[in-house]
């Protein structure tokens, strides 16, 4: 069953990474600047409104999948072949940026451990996607890949499971929250994918059942995807907004709410921005300039690559360029900092792309780049 590609989830990928990379140039404002100004309210806010980048990509990761591979005969030569594909272009990009971070903090590790302590804290760092802070979505994402054969066979041998997989997902990813809350099990629990499956199984929902929506993306509303398509931006709003604000709260006053509510807005934040920011796609890919859609889907097909050099570039860039005094100068560096970490990351990624085993460093990308054509009146 031939599928059409889908070349609007790379704007999606593109409005993704940009989230990422906001939330981590606002991160050094959050952790420095005076929590009694509003200037601080403010980072605050963005650091929090925008963290819906990762979850976006754990959904599209299942998503893809599920679409490309449910209605494909389920053999061996399949699952060998996606496990071929996992290896060469995930796999192995994150153990050489696993080996990069550590390099990058060398002096430090080398100034504290033995060289078997350095050696044990490397290996252990690779298994729990902890070389950087954002590598734990790598990880995750190989957990899922382990699962994918296993449940990939279930939904095919029992197709009713598909219409109640949010559900499920929303069931077992909060049945391990909530242990986990009760008994301690896992002090890290964000590097275990179970507290990602309500994403997970939603894009195997919208994976399966895309043809379904067809109106609800392409904004050929009827009454009934108008509503829905409302209900859905409002409840979006309503938790994007409560999560960013309880933050701002905690981090100005000190004083927490219980874990689980931090949990929950976080859990409506970044489950409902994750469509929204898909149908948004839809959107900009049908209505913006061929110009501007052309720039989103290059950056969406560099965006894996963007994720992984991103981080080294920031912390190159805080590191070497003075933090100034002056308050403006200061809100100049923050904003310049994601302006030069996306144009430069971008600008590598895409320079390497071009040449025939980049995948080794950046993963796959698409043979030929799946750009919108222009329009012909």
């Amino acid at each position: 069953m031939n599928k059409r590609y889908i070349n609007e989830i790379y704007v999606t990928r593109a409005l993704a990474i940009m989230g990422v990379l906001i939330v981590h140039a606002t991160s050094f404002p959050v952790s420095q600047y005076d929590p009694n100004t509003f200037t601080f309210e403010a980072y605050s806010f963005l650091n929090t409104f925008f963290r819906f980048g990762t979850p976006t990509f754990i959904f599209l990761s299942s998503f893809v999948l599920f679409y490309s591979y449910y209605h494909r005969p389920l053999t061996s030569q399949l699952i060998l072949g996606f496990y071929k594909k996992r290896l060469l272009y995930i796999i192995l990009p994150y153990i050489i940026f696993s080996v990069i971070y550590f390099m990058y903090n060398y002096e430090y590790y080398s100034s504290v451990f033995t060289t078997r302590e350095l050696v044990s804290t490397f290996f252990n760092q690779l298994l729990t996607g902890s070389t950087a802070s954002h590598l734990y979505f790598v990880f995750i994402s190989i957990q899922f890949y382990l699962l994918f054969p296993l449940l990939l066979f279930a939904f095919k041998k029992w197709p009713g499971l598909v219409k109640y997989s949010i559900i499920l997902g929303f069931v077992i990813q909060w049945a391990f929250v909530f242990l986990n809350h009760q008994y301690g099990l896992i002090m890290n629990k964000g590097i275990v994918s179970l507290s990602y499956f309500s994403y997970y199984f939603f894009g195997i929902y919208l994976g399966v059942n895309f043809d379904k929506f067809s109106n609800f993306f392409s904004f050929e509303f009827k009454w009934k995807e108008k509503l829905l398509s409302g209900f859905i931006w409002i409840i979006w709003a309503i938790f994007s907004i409560a999560h960013a604000l309880i933050w701002v709260w905690t981090r100005t006053t000190g004083q927490w709410a219980e874990n689980l509510v931090y949990e929950a807005l976080w859990n409506g934040h970044t489950f409902f921005s994750a469509l929204v920011l898909l149908q948004a796609s839809f959107y900009i890919y049908k209505n913006w300039s061929t110009k501007l859609n052309n720039v989103l889907i290059h950056l969406g097909v560099v965006s894996f690559g963007v994720y992984l050099i991103h981080l080294l570039i920031l912390n190159l860039y805080q590191k070497y360029v003075p933090m100034p005094g002056d308050s403006l100068l200061y809100h100049l560096k923050s904003f310049g900092g994601f302006i030069i970490v996306l144009a430069l990351s971008w600008l590598i990624v895409g320079i390497v792309t071009r040449y025939k085993y980049s995948w080794i460093l950046f993963g796959a990308t698409p043979k030929k780049i799946p750009y919108k054509e222009k329009e012909k009146h």
